[in-house]
């Protein structure tokens, strides 16, 4: 198994942005020096979900700051960027980093219509932007003399220079919420973002994304590689005991969604929260669920169960709802000195 930490930084204040975006800098080459094999970086604006809200611009300080590590998007929100300057970007990036680079697309939150208003696009069109937009992303790595006349962009230019270090583009990740758009990903042969699910649905959906595969007509060979790069989310708190991890993470989670929801609250028109009235709790807001909490003994264990379910390659946010920094620290340290250790043969 590969494991990443997925650098998802609340800011509950505006105060605290630089305090919070220096930290979160150090979280990431922590996840390099503690043994981990990627960071994964996000995207949300005006609401101090994210701290340092622009993955590009960190990517960069991120580049410079480590060796090794694999840099992930998980994901850019593509309805908010224009495909070209993205490739340009992300170009630049992958050499910054010889080569690091993993594009993770999405066509943004489902629920944060704040989000697309503030850059001139609405939810509607953010979901029907993206198919396009990776289009012309892949035009502008690869191609000469490109000429793209579509329904949201038209774009003419010799060359993207610089082109990508990795030939003949960076590996192309997408995020999947539904069952719906994993078929479509598999049909194509893309490798894929789960988030948070229970163990069953995993299991399920890692199934379906291999038989979708097949019937689509790619052979073993691809699928296996596929699925050798596709990612799933868990939150992560290692801790002295069982008992006292799992308050950590129960009051981690209930901070990051109380965060979430009102911001949905204070800045979508009307209040909306986009989430219909007596919907049972989602995966990622149950602390059974949504996080590896325990002792090192115990999260080996619970790694080992995702592993059995299918996953290869787990995202770990290590600092849910901006826990305080010394339990941060321990955590990640006891990840990397006791647990990665335990789960190193599977």
């Amino acid at each position: 198994m590969r494991f990443g930490s997925m650098i998802f930084s609340i800011s509950p204040e505006r105060e605290r942005d630089h305090e919070i975006i220096h930290s979160t800098l150090q979280d990431a080459v922590r996840a390099e020096e503690i043994g981990l094999d990627a960071v994964w970086l996000t995207e949300h604006h005006f609401d101090g979900t994210v701290a340092y809200a622009d993955p590009l611009v960190f990517a960069g300080a991120v580049a410079a700051r480590t060796s090794r590590v694999k840099i992930g998007f998980a994901v850019v929100e593509m309805a908010l960027h224009h495909p070209v300057r993205l490739a340009v970007q992300t170009a630049l990036i992958d050499h910054l980093s010889r080569g690091r680079l993993i594009v993770g697309t999405g066509r943004g939150s489902i629920f944060n219509e704040y989000e697309y208003i503030g850059f001139g696009v609405t939810m509607e069109q953010g979901r029907d932007m993206i198919a396009e937009a990776e289009e012309l992303l892949i035009k502008a790595w690869t191609g000469e003399d490109v000429d793209h006349q579509g329904r949201y962009w038209q774009s003419a230019f010799p060359m993207l220079r610089p082109q990508p270090y990795q030939r003949p583009h960076p590996p192309l990740v997408r995020a999947c919420a539904t069952e719906g758009s994993l078929k479509q990903m598999a049909g194509i042969g893309r490798p894929v973002l789960i988030g948070v699910q229970t163990i069953d649905t995993l299991r399920q959906r890692f199934q379906m994304y291999r038989d979708s595969m097949l019937e689509a007509g790619f052979g073993e060979e691809a699928v296996e590689e596929a699925l050798d790069h596709t990612w799933a989310q868990r939150g992560l708190y290692v801790g002295e005991s069982d008992e006292e991890a799992q308050e950590v993470a129960e009051a981690a989670l209930s901070k990051s969604t109380h965060h979430l929801l009102q911001a949905r609250i204070n800045y979508n028109p009307g209040g909306e929260t986009h989430v219909p009235a007596g919907q049972p709790p989602r995966a990622a807001e149950i602390p059974e669920v949504a996080f590896l909490a325990g002792t090192p003994k115990t999260v080996a264990e619970q790694i080992a169960e995702l592993k059995e379910a299918g996953v290869r390659n787990l995202l770990m946010n290590m600092n849910v709802g901006q826990m305080p920094r010394k339990l941060v620290e321990k955590s990640m340290r006891a990840f990397g000195e006791k647990v990665l250790p335990a789960v190193s043969g599977l």
